[in-house]
């Protein structure tokens, strides 16, 4: 276990910032170079494998109903020095990831071919998302477990071993796949189904590589079978945290779902600019979603540990970085949107649709900065519920209006990236509001000291 709650906050938040940062660009290459390779397969392939990645968000909105709680209820156990109940909750935790895992595999196995039919604009490309899932299912699977593992090492302060275990086996997958695809070497070629079954041999790899660090002596965290039986009342524990989490990010699918459906009158100029809008946003965004990652286990390990001060002290190091670095990202975007869009696509309509969604959603970077802050510390004091209630406003702020918008005469889509980037202000308030309640009732009546940047910046 590494002790977060001694020696200076910020050098514990840009440490760990560091290593989540270099797993984030590591999985985005991979995802870039994968695209690049099943792109020469065809328009069939292309397709096939992208009707395949909607069943993504379902994993990961899975995957953060499982990793916030235990996450955020292991950095307790290590801030209290109770390495018995951390032990405890990995293995109810890592036992809960399996059984989601079976039920996820059964399910996915049983259903591909109704699935695939009912996705797939023609035969071609029915074939090739079936033939892609059918490898790719059984290692999204695997992926439940590994994200537990991940996880709880995250909840030890442990960054360092998670983000060598991706790297590497991120950069097996990328080495693995044009030969599988292609069949260099061997000389049998496996199309997209060879890119499926890169990604599975790689999380293989990765499972087998990161269970070794929960085994061993030193390990502060280790397998245990008659921990890992089923107990719902720890089960119930970590839903109650993971659960709000998990819906949250499934919110976020749903949002992009109808901003694609009200886009389609506009033509496919508009829709491809949204979605490379949406690309650029992710990846400008790393930074901070990896500040995200290591608030929660530095915040947590404190709140375990009965520090107040030191968790209001996470509060203003994390907003502090998070808004410096927002608004130089906005500045970047005001500036070099139209690049950024013309580096994805050379159509002038979609780049003019690109560059218009940046430019006005830019102007919500810095209270979308410090809603990752915010949220990060509600799993980190034990209550998503509040972070799911300001989502729930902002979605319903957004999609509602924008729905009843597009029916009037003259609608245009920047209306919604209008409404779109005033939202997030308006999550951000109730953000700050509910966070300083939950800290008066987790923390003691201290005040929040909420930073300049918190209270003042304007967009």
């Amino acid at each position: 276990m590494k002790d977060l709650t001694t020696g200076p906050v910020s050098r514990h938040l840009l440490a760990t910032t560091g290593f989540m940062l270099v797993m984030m660009v590591f999985q985005t290459l991979y995802f870039l170079i994968d695209l690049y390779w099943v792109g020469r397969l065809g328009t069939a392939a292309v397709a096939g494998v992208s009707i395949a990645g909607q069943l993504s968000f379902i994993v990961l909105a899975l995957g953060q109903m499982l990793g916030v709680g235990a996450t955020t209820l292991i950095s307790h156990a290590s801030g209290r020095r109770d390495p018995a109940e951390a032990g405890h909750l990995f293995n109810q935790a890592l036992g809960l990831s399996l059984a989601v895992a079976l039920g996820f595999l059964v399910i996915g196995l049983a259903g591909l071919d109704a699935y695939t039919r009912a996705m797939a604009a023609d035969a071609a490309t029915a074939a090739a998302a079936r033939a892609y899932l059918t490898w790719f299912v059984p290692a999204m699977a695997l992926q439940f477990p590994l994200g537990v593992m991940s996880a709880a090492l995250r909840g030890t302060g442990q960054f360092r071993a998670p983000m060598i275990v991706s790297t590497v086996s991120v950069t097996v997958n990328m080495v693995l796949a044009p030969f599988l695809i292609f069949g260099w070497v061997t000389g049998r070629p496996l199309g997209v189904a060879g890119a499926a079954i890169s990604s599975l041999v790689s999380i293989v790899v990765a499972l087998a590589w990161l269970s070794t660090h929960f085994t061993g002596a030193g390990a502060w965290l280790r397998f245990s079978r008659p921990d890992a039986r089923p107990r719902l009342a720890t089960w119930r524990r970590l839903l109650g945290i993971g659960l709000p989490a998990g819906f949250e990010f499934a919110m976020m699918a749903l949002y992009q779902a109808v901003v694609y459906t009200l886009a389609r009158p506009f033509g496919a100029a508009e829709q491809a600019g949204f979605g490379i809008g949406m690309r650029v946003i992710q990846a400008t965004f790393m930074p901070v979603v990896a500040l995200g990652f290591a608030v929660a286990p530095v915040a947590g390990q404190n709140v375990g540990a009965r520090l107040p001060e030191r968790v209001r002290a996470v509060f203003r190091d994390a907003v502090l970085m998070a808004t410096g670095v927002m608004l130089v990202l906005t500045a970047a975007v005001h500036l070099w949107a139209h690049g950024m869009v013309q580096f994805f696509t050379p159509d002038p309509a979609v780049v003019r649709a690109g560059t218009v969604y940046l430019r006005i959603i830019s102007w919500n970077f810095v209270a979308s900065g410090m809603i990752f802050v915010a949220s990060s510390l509600f799993q980190a004091l034990g209550n998503t519920i509040p972070s799911l209630l300001a989502s729930s406003l902002r979605m319903a702020l957004v999609i509602v209006p924008a729905i009843i918008l597009s029916r009037l005469p003259g609608f245009q889509m920047t209306w919604i990236w209008i409404l779109s980037a005033a939202s997030v202000w308006l999550q951000l308030g109730l953000s700050l509001a509910l966070l300083r309640r939950e800290f008066t009732r987790r923390l003691g009546p201290a005040a929040v000291p909420v930073p300049l940047a918190a209270a003042g910046v304007q967009g």
